[in-house]
């Protein structure tokens, strides 16, 4: 599969992300990131102290953030605004508003059909993180990795105007696919979905998975043993992208809406 143009942009600005400039004009370069985005650094460390801009980018809080530690609150798994969700219909769900896809295509070709109808007629919802969020992503309950898939693909923006015109958005574009399993058996899939601009998404317990590297082929981790704890932090984008959930029926009562913006370890559904 011949790479495409987007993702040599995107690996191209990821050099320039990457490059550690002499420090006055990195504090120039970071500074200006800061006010040109909007970000707000107040749990953060000041701009001038990140040797590059994917430091900045990929920054961690200065002091943990708290949430619920009760087993039935599902956490937000990171700063976001939630461009839609709600119920799958069969294995429909929508990219946004009067525009969907199919879960199935979603999750790919290295998931059984057993595997994928576990989410038909459940719940989903999609995290848009724009450049001006904290990139990382947590656990949002304790839960157990049954099997991890890189799909290679495109790097395409995945902001408002792009969901509303690029049809298939999410399938098209580069993704990894992790599928959970909680404590009470009940199965749900991550999704990290690439976009342009640098296009990286670090999965920290996979050193295997390389995103926008040269890979024409998907890789498939499979674990017996995987457990991860709820707020755990599991990796990040180099830049801003989505991340959608897909569970089981009965699994979540979603206690958010479209349009809303949320934080990470914010309580953003119950487990049924």
């Amino acid at each position: 599969m011949t790479r495409h143009t987007t993702s040599l942009l995107s690996q191209i600005f990821g050099k320039f992300a990457s490059k550690q400039f002499p420090k006055w004009f990195q504090k120039i370069v970071n500074n200006a990131y800061v006010s040109l985005m909007g970000l707000d650094m107040s749990e953060f460390h000041h701009p001038s102290t990140y040797k590059s801009l994917n430091a900045l980018f990929t920054r961690k809080l200065r002091q943990e953030r708290e949430f619920s530690l009760d087993g039935e609150d599902f956490i937000s798994p990171c700063d976001s605004l939630i461009t839609e969700c709600g119920d799958l219909k069969e294995d429909y769900a929508l990219q946004i508003k009067g525009m969907r896809y199919r879960s199935d295509a979603l999750l790919g070709e290295h998931f059984s059909q057993e595997e994928k109808e576990v989410i038909h007629n459940g719940s989903f919802m999609n995290f848009y993180l724009s450049p001006k969020d904290y990139h990382r992503y947590h656990i949002p309950t304790n839960l157990r990795i049954l099997k991890a898939v890189h799909i290679p693909g495109k790097l395409y923006p995945v902001n408002i105007p792009s969901l509303k015109k690029r049809l298939n958005l999410f399938i098209e574009n580069e993704r990894v696919v992790l599928f959970c399993e909680t404590k009470e058996k009940k199965r749900f899939f991550i999704v990290l979905i690439g976009a342009l601009n640098v296009g990286v998404m670090q999965v920290s317990f996979e050193k295997g998975i390389k995103t926008n590297a040269d890979a024409h082929q998907s890789s498939v981790y499979e674990y017996d043993n995987l457990y991860l704890d709820k707020g755990s932090d599991f990796g990040c984008f180099e830049m801003g992208s989505t991340v959608v959930i897909l569970a089981q029926k009965d699994m979540l009562e979603l206690r958010v809406k479209e349009g809303d913006n949320v934080k990470f370890g914010q309580n953003i559904a119950k487990l049924k």
